[in-house]
């Protein structure tokens, strides 16, 4: 990174920080109904290197693009908005925050629901808290981070992908509770080997599906009289006259008992159970909370019929990837899912 600051800015960096991407094993779409999620980090990062400035400005060597961008201004409508985003919660906050010219590097592909923007907000908040001596523990950074993209990206996201990404550690998954923002760290069992497989076609959240699908489940939680879907069951939904609100009220619900029984599977060794709750969280996802397409249902499919013990789509859907979990590593998996999905390719990690 030092390098590449040099050769973009022509002198040396002041500060430097890094982020993973995540995967979510299970508990999509339950983080902005206050409920569990199950994600782990992945061995993919972005790095972010500063300076001061006389303005801000950042370099993306995989975009090879340099922009302008101003927290202290509206949104720029691109990439530079994950940048200028959290920096712009961290001045409300109270923060100081120079100008600063940026370079980042990511590991992690984007669109792809692995969390590249969270990484992104994430490294750059820590970058810019060691340039100005001042310190934030991991959880308030996450919330930092999910306010600049509420706020200013546009994005509703729940606290998920920042808290994975800020509280994430290596070999071990989170069971996070979004009510509390706390979680417990499981480790995962050496004979749960996860694969990676994007479908071939992009993601896009900022354009309404997911605004869409959070304000459903708020709505639904408000008719029922609780403060969020994680404080109803399955009898109390029922009551639901809307039948798209009933569904995606019922995916959230059997959701977090799915995650919740995941982490004792986990916990257990227990991988035909974590498998099969995998293939029900695909299932609930695609069928009550319509977020998959049939290029993820295609691959979800391939995956199992190649060997995975289980298999879902991961992050927030329409597009993206998938998480399939195998017994130990089969070198021929691959090759036999790459056959029936020829637009899919795998994350190396």
């Amino acid at each position: 990174m030092s390098d590449a600051f040099m050769r973009v800015f022509g002198r040396g960096s002041v500060a430097r920080a890094s982020a993973p991407g995540r995967v979510n094993l299970i508990g999509d779409h339950t983080d902005y109904a206050e409920g569990f999620c199950l994600p782990m980090p992945l061995p993919l990062e972005t790095h972010v290197a500063l300076a001061p400035a006389d303005g801000f400005r950042v370099h993306s060597e995989e975009m090879e693009d340099t922009l302008d961008f101003d927290p202290f201004g509206p949104p720029r409508g691109n990439w530079s908005d994950y940048v200028a985003g959290p920096l712009a919660e961290l001045v409300k906050a109270g923060f100081t925050v120079p100008p600063v010219e940026m370079t980042v590097r990511s590991s992690v592909p984007s669109g792809a629901g692995l969390s590249s923007s969270a990484a992104l907000e994430v490294a750059t908040l820590r970058a810019m808290l060691s340039l100005t001596g001042q310190a934030v523990s991991d959880s308030r950074i996450a919330h930092l981070a999910q306010a600049g993209e509420n706020n200013y990206c546009g994005v509703q996201c729940g606290i998920l992908d920042q808290m994975a990404s800020a509280m994430g550690r290596s070999g071990q998954a989170l069971l996070l509770d979004c009510r509390t923002s706390t979680g417990q760290l499981v480790p995962v069992p050496p004979g749960f080997h996860f694969e990676i497989v994007h479908c071939g076609e992009p993601r896009r959240l900022a354009d309404g599906a997911y605004n869409a699908r959070r304000a459903a489940t708020v709505e639904a939680a408000r008719r029922l009289g609780v403060t969020a879907l994680r404080d109803a069951d399955a009898s109390r939904i029922a009551s639901l006259s809307d039948d798209t609100m009933l569904k995606y009220a019922c995916h959230v619900v059997t959701e977090n008992a799915r995650v919740l029984a995941a982490a004792t599977a986990l916990q257990a060794a227990d991988i035909t159970g974590f498998g099969r709750l995998m293939n029900e969280s695909h299932a609930s996802l695609a069928q009550d909370f319509e977020v998959s397409t049939p290029a993820l249902d295609r691959l979800v499919e391939s995956a199992r019929d190649a060997g995975a013990v289980g298999a879902r789509l991961t992050g927030a859907g329409f597009g993206g990837c998938i998480v399939a979990l195998l017994a130990g590593d089969s070198p021929e998996w691959w090759s036999r899912v790459a056959v029936d999905n020829p637009g899919a390719w795998r994350v190396p990690l």
